[in-house]
């Protein structure tokens, strides 16, 4: 279905941050390219009903490939070291608690 000038489409508001009724108002290609809410009034690019990623998944990527890259690249002959098998020592007995004594001071 091609969409027309003023036709109600669903997509992502970047004010609400949620998906809501959007009216077609300008098509490029055949497609809608910016389109207005129609709960706060607010005109915006179409997402196609796509959220942005939100701040902390975009740092968390980045993070994670700062991460790798300090690692450095891994390579299949270069296994990871095995190691050697600890022998197990025993162990300790339990020693008993020392038995409470009476008190000294009296309560008040």
């Amino acid at each position: 279905m091609r969409a027309r000038l003023g036709d109600v489409i669903d997509d992502y508001c970047v004010k609400c941050k949620r998906i809501m009724n959007h009216s077609v108002v300008s098509i490029l290609n055949d497609e809608p390219a910016k389109v207005r809410c129609r709960t706060c009034h607010s005109d915006h690019d179409y997402r196609h009903e796509q959220a942005p990623p939100s701040k902390a998944d975009l740092r968390k990527a980045a993070l994670f490939k700062e991460v790798l890259e300090r690692l450095g690249p891994t390579t299949a002959e270069d296994p990871l070291p095995v190691p050697e098998p600890v022998a197990e020592e025993p162990e300790p007995e339990p020693v008993a608690a020392p038995a409470k004594g009476k008190r000294t001071k009296p309560r008040k």
